[in-house]
């Protein structure tokens, strides 16, 4: 997952050049070049309120039960019906989050092991156990056959080192 998120990131910053290439305005930069003082006009009364939209503003907000449809927002799936929109919310949300998100960071966690590393790791712990007890060598001489390879003599090799 984390490589995903890790790769996905990579490939924005080549995305975003390709597509300011593209742009059909310019960039502006807004820069001030006026004094940082106080000379801004600001009004220290606020406008009064006609009498007419106070009232229709107080009336307005008088009830503020939220099982009122005139106090309803909706979440954007059903414009006119109420428990439909949320209905589908509820769905979308734990589908979503629930199942998907977490059912499948569950699945992935308990995927079995598809490249063989912990079978691969055992089975030689136990193969070294196995030569071990009956005295062998931990790696045989012959595990490749000699006369499918050759060595170089000795003059080739010269005074080079020679790591093992």
């Amino acid at each position: 997952m984390a490589a995903l998120v890790r790769q996905s990131c990579r490939l924005v910053r080549p995305l975003s050049k390709i597509a300011s290439c593209y742009r059909l305005t310019q960039p502006v930069a807004f820069i001030s070049t006026s004094k940082k003082n106080k000379d801004v006009i600001t009004s220290l009364d606020p406008m009064p309120k006609a009498d007419s939209l106070q009232k229709q503003l107080e009336k307005h907000f008088a009830d503020l039960d939220p099982k009122d449809d005139k106090n309803w927002l909706t979440f954007g799936y059903d414009h006119v019906d109420r428990d439909s929109d949320r209905f589908i919310h509820n769905m979308t949300m734990f589908i979503t989050i629930t199942i998907c998100i977490v059912g499948g960071t569950y699945f992935i966690a308990y995927l079995p092991d598809q490249k063989l590393t912990e079978w691969s790791i055992r089975e030689s712990y136990l193969e070294l156990e196995r030569r071990e007890r009956e005295g062998l060598d931990l790696i045989s001489a012959d595990l490749v056959d000699p006369a499918k390879f050759t060595l170089p003599s000795e003059e080739d090799i010269g005074d080079m080192e020679i790591i093992i």
